[in-house]
């Protein structure tokens, strides 16, 4: 049977990194975990279950889980976050892939756990991911900010996997607003880059179409009051980034 490495970045991941790591285990023959400079008890948690554990400088997302890919031991591998864990049918359905592993990458659903409770609808599920693939056939590109896997060679062959990749994203909404203003700054330095300008309309409209859409069309108030807090804060996070666009410019001018 093929061996199959995981690949994990982190920092101050000591909430989740335990969990990440035991769902791994009778799946992976290799875990590394490479660390951009962790202050908690991320590293100690690493080496008690196991895990090769390494120290890199923080360079951007792309970056550093190409590092992490250069660590592993084994062709294919397996890249899952921190505050990620497999659940049981998707460990599984990569049993049964590893059996063979005929295809160059494999996808897998992403189910997100917000603040206790399981989002699935409002864009958030079934957000589809390749996180298994052949080292030689595919890499971690796209920007900065944007990170996606990307192929090395055409037409490499994907399939998918039943079962889904559990995501513990925000423990309260606090954090949630906060990574909204972090992001939204990137977003809005990336968009400036690119030319990209942000007029009154996009600001004063943007954000309710963004509501509208994840809210009504796309059902998310069917999550309950935690479905209408994502599509809240996400309909602000749009008014943020085109206010910040609109901001960087005019400071650029001044």
């Amino acid at each position: 049977m093929p061996k199959l490495s995981a690949v994990i970045i982190t920092q101050n991941e000591e909430r989740n990194i335990g969990r990440c790591i035991d769902s791994l285990k009778g799946v992976t023959d290799d875990i590394v975990v490479v660390d951009s400079g962790s202050t908690d008890n991320t590293e100690a948690i690493c080496k008690e279950k196991g895990a090769r554990f390494f120290y890199n400088k923080w360079e951007g997302y792309i970056e550093q889980k190409n590092f992490a890919n250069d660590l592993a031991e084994n062709k294919y591998i397996l890249s899952v976050d921190a505050d990620e864990a497999l659940s049981e049918q998707l460990r599984d359905s990569i049993l049964e892939a590893k059996g063979s592993l005929k295809a160059d990458g494999y996808e897998m659903n992403r189910l997100t756990n917000y603040c206790g409770k399981w989002i699935r609808h409002g864009g958030w599920y079934p957000d589809r991911k390749l996180r298994l693939f052949h080292r030689d056939k595919f890499e971690w590109g796209g920007e900065k900010i944007h990170e996606a896997m990307v192929m090395k060679e055409p037409n490499a062959r994907i399939e998918g996997l039943s079962g889904d990749l559990l995501h513990y994203s925000y423990y309260n909404i606090s954090q949630h607003i906060a990574q909204a203003n972090h992001f939204t700054n990137m977003t809005a330095e990336l968009a400036v880059e690119k030319g990209k300008r942000s007029g009154m309309i996009k600001i004063i409209f943007s954000p309710a179409v963004k509501f509208i859409r994840d809210y009504i069309f796309k059902l998310g108030f069917l999550d309950g009051y935690y479905g209408y807090i994502v599509c809240r804060i996400s309909a602000q996070a749009t008014f943020m980034k085109y206010s910040k666009i609109r901001q960087i410019r005019k400071e650029q001018k001044a």
